[in-house]
């Protein structure tokens, strides 16, 4: 098989399409030819030698897949060759073929291309897991979504919105705040220009919101916390501005708030695959119905990964990057 590989750390140009072996699937996995991967920031963070692949994981970039099983090893039920899936995965979604546990396996939602699929688990099980599951968020709560245009913000905001909540949320110009209030947002604030801490607290008479779900770290820690309600919850799953900040523990005391972190790719398999039938049960019907699509920004011939990455480095996209291929491997 192909698959984007890189012999040295550093920037896009390092990524380069190559020959390696085909995966054989070991007991309980099923092998997909991949049709689309989506492109996340922690690929970036990959490729640049400062997010290493847990171990065991497939050193190939990509945390999430899209395509048709092509094989299937021992103890696997439920999956026939032939089905059109998506998958979170480890590693290895920038290839022609990648092998992956059949407890991380999840049907193409009706409605849903295969090829935008390659875009759905990793936003899927991260905001589930986190604002959800973890956070508690539930019907009447509010929430504030930093980068409300990523492919993590797209979903949050559609997800939380269909499922009652009143969404708050950052983007980083006037025409990303107004595509993230066609998603569902009340509340779109240009971080560049205006306070959210100041817009929160006028807009919710003072309160501030229930739960945020932070992309930025550094700096953002101190004013997130003023941001939210008493008993309010902060999941931070991102450190775009750093990994090191103060916290002043009387405000979190007073507040009665909680600090969380919950990462996804390093979880055991148990508890990723506790993740996957929780996101099968209870997010794939609400995108069934309609009220929540996948917002892909650009599609990008898998080949040309490292185009993809200049992209998404650029920041001016909105929703996901896709790394596509043709649908040439059949069973």
């Amino acid at each position: 098989m192909h698959a984007v590989t890189q012999e040295r750390f550093g920037p896009p140009e390092v990524l380069v399409w190559s020959e390696l072996p085909d995966p054989v699937p070991g007991a309980g996995e099923v092998v997909i030819a991949v049709r689309a991967s989506g492109v996340n920031r922690a690929d970036l963070l990959q490729r640049a030698g400062d997010y290493p692949p847990p171990p065991g994981a497939s050193s190939v970039l990509g945390l999430e897949c899209s395509g048709r099983i092509v094989d299937i090893g021992p103890d696997v039920e439920g999956w026939r060759v032939g089905d059109d899936v998506c998958a979170l995965l480890a590693g290895g979604g920038y290839a022609e073929l990648v092998a992956v546990a059949a407890t991380q396996l999840l049907p193409i939602p009706a409605g849903v291309s295969v090829t935008h699929a390659g875009g759905l688990p990793e936003a899927a099980c991260t905001v589930w897991s986190t604002v959800f599951g973890g956070a508690g968020l539930h019907a009447g709560e509010t929430l504030l979504v930093h980068g409300g245009t990523s492919g993590i913000g797209t979903f949050a905001i559609q997800l939380a919105h269909a499922l009652g909540i009143r969404v708050f949320t950052t983007a980083g110009t006037p025409a990303k705040c107004a595509r993230a209030l066609t998603l569902g947002a009340a509340v779109a604030i240009d971080y560049r220009r205006d306070d959210f801490v100041a817009i929160v607290g006028d807009r919710t008479d003072g309160h501030g919101v229930d739960v945020i779900l932070d992309v930025v770290g550094g700096d953002y820690l101190a004013r997130n916390l003023e941001a939210l309600a008493f008993d309010g919850r902060l999941v931070v799953i991102g450190t775009q501005n750093g990994r090191r900040a103060e916290l002043d523990l009387g405000l979190l005391m007073k507040k009665r708030a909680t600090v969380f972190s919950a990462g996804l790719r390093a979880r055991p398999p148990e508890q990723k695959a506790a993740i996957v039938a929780a996101v099968r049960a209870n997010v794939w019907p609400v995108v069934e119905a309609g009220a929540v699509t996948v917002v892909v920004d650009t599609d990008v011939p898998m080949p040309r990964a490292a185009d993809a990455h200049r992209i998404v480095e650029g920041g001016e996209h909105v929703g996901k990057v896709l790394l596509t291929l043709p649908a040439t491997i059949t069973p």
